[in-house]
């Protein structure tokens, strides 16, 4: 408050408290659960703490349980803090995504956490499916235990790229080359959605590894929820307009250290990528040799 008491204006001061009040409401996100997001299956094995602004989900064996965003959105950029399924965690899938919930053309932007035997590395798995085309499947091996503490997971959406992002290094970024004739999602709006689920047929080195019940049941926190972009239906110029922040020219590219903390990830912590895989895919899909 020091700073207040320069102003001998009375008039000057009252202004200064209600910008700065105002600026705290524009920033009052992360958003408490129920403001933004709806249970989609099981309710019972969803838990809010913290007023709210947390919650926990539950796998055991009678379910999973899932989430989603009460609408859509156009470009922008959502974010979540997780923190994952502690110890032995093999065939269990923590996923958080974007979806356009569309048949046969859907859009959708995938983090899969695969669980993991005790002591192994957690491994993220993203997608990318555009105009109903998926199988761009990447993993990396997580460079910390992300089940010790929360951890920030975002994804970015504009029309110059997709960047996915850990706490604040990008891991994957996906370019616009339509100009090439690659599809990119940009004409359906996407929800985001959560869930918590057993896979152990391909979660956790391929299926070779199974989920072990008596270490359940299985837990996932989940806390500051932040989506910020164009809900749908809205005005109609809001997923186009070039002032939105999303779409400046700071988040049309990768700064130089993102660029540096994503060439760090690219060669340290990649252990698969479709764009290297000649037994799926013979002749290289066209968005690798565009540098995707």
């Amino acid at each position: 408050m020091a700073m207040f008491y320069q102003f001998r204006n009375a008039g000057v001061f009252f202004f200064l408290c209600v910008l700065l009040l105002s600026g705290v409401c524009v920033l009052g996100r992360p958003a408490t659960f129920l403001q933004d997001f709806h249970v989609t299956w099981s309710d019972s094995h969803i838990r809010q703490f913290d007023q709210g602004r947390a919650i926990q989900l539950r796998l055991d064996q009678s379910s999973g349980c899932g989430f989603a965003s009460k609408v859509k959105y156009m470009f922008g950029r959502v974010s979540m803090k997780i923190k994952l399924v502690p110890g032995d965690s093999a065939g269990t899938v923590t996923a958080f995504y974007l979806n356009s919930d569309t048949n046969y053309v859907r859009d959708e932007l995938d983090f899969e956490f695969l669980g993991n035997r005790t002591g192994q590395p957690y491994t993220v798995q993203t997608n990318i499916y555009a105009h109903g085309k998926g199988d761009r499947e990447q993993r990396v091996n997580l460079w910390f235990d992300p089940a010790a503490d929360f951890h920030t997971y975002s994804i970015l959406w504009n029309h110059h790229h997709i960047v996915f992002y850990v706490d604040d290094f990008p891991i994957r970024v996906y370019k616009n080359n339509e100009a090439r004739g690659i599809p990119y999602p940009k004409m359906q709006a996407m929800g985001v959605y959560s869930t918590l689920w057993e896979a152990d047929n391909w979660a956790t080195r391929g299926g070779l590894e199974k989920i072990d019940w008596s270490k359940a049941p299985f837990y996932a926190y989940y806390k500051d929820f932040d989506i910020e972009g164009c809900a749908m239906p809205g005005p109609a110029n809001c997923a186009s307009n070039p002032s939105n922040w999303w779409e400046g020219a700071a988040y049309q590219a990768l700064n130089s250290i993102e660029a540096r903390r994503y060439r760090w990830v690219r060669v340290n912590h990649v252990i698969y990528d479709y764009c290297k895989d000649k037994s799926r895919f013979p002749v290289t899909p066209p968005e690798c040799l565009a540098g995707i």
